[in-house]
């Protein structure tokens, strides 16, 4: 029934349930930061309510952290989203309907129903399709987005050492502008992939592999990420959103280092709808090689 408008924010605190109930332990709390970690389930994309788990964690503790996420490891999600071949930034971006979003069928269930209904994704606007409602899903709150982006990475990445540091290394090196080093960690890191996973794994011929791997390791390093962003002149793979730059990526497997990626961003223009933001733009064209299963070129252009 949570479907139902008036049923739509019984499973949660509202934000005037915070106000009410919860008034004597907010003091010395950020309250914003309350709600990127933990506030944003949604069942009709419109009331927002937060996790009733994580608000009394973090009233007992006063600390933010992976609190509901850490009652129990997703193996049973991974398997089945490792089995349908998922294509993480997708993550951002599935639809489903009323229909869909009820299935209870465990043995033919649809990635978008079983993480809807166990609350890796909620709904987070809606529309009309042939005069039904479609809703559209997403991440709740940063909780959710990096805590299962790092089990995600860590399923793509099995054997990438020091995981923790180069996701740390990556964000400071992106946001520090420092292109040389950040190609010499995700060398590192698509090195440390044995051969064996890439041929057990349906998406590893093409770019969607390498782009769910960069996409769940900056993920779960908490970087703010838009994945399949539309523009007047097609869709961009993925924007790195930082606070004084923002990087617009393109990734493509190759035979051959061709400059195909970095060509493309700068002959669709996606640079254009990021102008107005007064910050520095950077194109960055991935190219993975065939044979190597490495980048083949990494190449960085300011816009």
């Amino acid at each position: 029934i949570t479907l139902r408008p008036p049923y739509s924010a019984i499973c949660g605190y509202t934000e005037a349930d915070l106000d009410e109930v919860f008034a004597p332990e907010l003091p010395g709390l950020d309250r914003e930061r309350i709600r990127e970690w933990y506030n944003g389930y949604s069942w009709r994309g419109r009331e927002r309510v937060y996790n009733p788990f994580d608000i009394l964690l973090l009233f007992d503790t006063g600390e933010f952290d992976i609190h509901w996420f850490e009652t129990a490891t997703p193996s049973f999600l991974v398997e089945i989203l490792r089995q349908r071949g998922l294509f993480t930034p997708e993550l951002e971006t599935m639809f489903g309907t009323r229909d869909l979003l009820a299935s209870f069928d465990v043995e033919q269930i649809e990635p978008e129903a079983l993480l809807f209904q166990t609350g890796y994704l909620t709904i987070t606007g809606e529309d009309q399709r042939g005069g039904r409602p479609r809703f559209r899903l997403g991440y709740p709150n940063r909780e959710v987005r990096q805590a299962l982006n790092d089990h995600l990475f860590r399923w793509m990445a099995p054997m990438a050492a020091e995981t923790a540091d180069r996701e740390d290394d990556l964000s400071t090196l992106l946001a520090m502008g420092d292109f040389a080093r950040v190609e010499i960690v995700l060398r590192a890191l698509f090195a440390s992939i044995p051969h064996d996973w890439h041929r057990r794994n349906k998406l590893a011929r093409y770019e969607g592999y390498y782009a769910s791997v960069f996409y769940s390791f900056c993920a779960a390093s908490g970087l703010d990420l838009v994945a399949e962003d539309a523009t007047n002149r097609g869709r961009l793979d993925l924007a790195v959103r930082l606070p004084g730059s923002v990087l617009l990526i393109e990734f493509k497997v190759v035979d051959e280092p061709a400059g195909s990626a970095i060509a493309q961003l700068r002959d669709r223009g996606y640079a254009e709808k990021y102008r107005g933001a007064g910050k520095t733009i950077h194109l960055i064209g991935m190219e993975f090689s065939r044979k190597s299963r490495n980048l083949a070129s990494f190449t960085v252009e300011p816009a």
